[in-house]
């Protein structure tokens, strides 16, 4: 175990010397490894399955950004923030949550768009949005998903987001107005944290289940 900790500890300090501490770099690093990857393996190919793939994989990364902040402010910042102290909380409301609501809302277009590309490419997508009426299975899991997500996506963007806006001090807004903008963002972000459970097990299980 130690020499698997001393060879990764030599890459990561290889890989700071090319600037790996700046986030940038290491998009451009993961990017240029999967690239090297794909080519040496043989997984890029100039066909419809293979696009419908690349679709695929850009709506998982999209979704993992999506989800995973979704769970991060559930999780993690709106229990937090009773905890923290009030001259402190002007850090989180000023600086970090802006930023992670700016990721927050464009995965979770990137990720309804890719989706949507792909169920196109695949031909499941009327199926889909119609539930599998009438052939049942893996286009009623995918239906199911699907729409869920859509309302997901539809609560960021109409419902989160412009509360936030109020709630963060982003648009002019009275305190009042702040306060229940903030209740009424939290309880829509609690709604999707809810709505993602049943997303997850139905995006899964149409790729799993027959």
């Amino acid at each position: 175990m130690d020499a698997i900790k001393n060879v990764v500890l030599k890459v990561l300090n290889f890989l700071a010397n090319f600037g790996l501490d700046k986030l940038e770099r290491a998009l451009l690093f993961g990017g240029g490894l999967v690239l090297v990857l794909a080519l040496l393996t043989g997984s890029i190919e100039m066909s419809q399955a293979w696009f419908a793939f690349l679709f695929r994989w850009l709506h998982v990364a999209s979704g993992v950004m999506w989800i995973g902040l979704l769970w991060y402010f559930n999780f993690v910042q709106i229990p937090s923030m009773p905890q923290i102290p009030d001259e402190q909380k002007p850090a989180v409301s000023k600086v970090i949550a802006p930023k992670a609501l700016f990721w927050f809302r464009w995965a979770a277009l990137s990720t309804m768009v890719t989706g949507l590309i792909l169920a196109i490419f695949n031909g499941y997508l009327f199926s889909a949005l119609f539930l599998g009426i009438g052939s049942w299975g893996q286009p009623t899991y995918i239906g199911i998903g699907m729409w869920l997500g859509l309302i997901m996506a539809y609560n960021v963007w109409m419902i989160i987001w412009p509360n936030q806006q109020k709630a963060l001090g982003l648009v002019a807004a009275e305190d009042e107005e702040k306060k229940a903008a903030a209740r009424t963002a939290m309880l829509a972000s609690r709604f999707n944290t809810m709505l993602s459970i049943p997303m997850l097990y139905f995006m899964v299980a149409a790729q799993n289940l027959s």
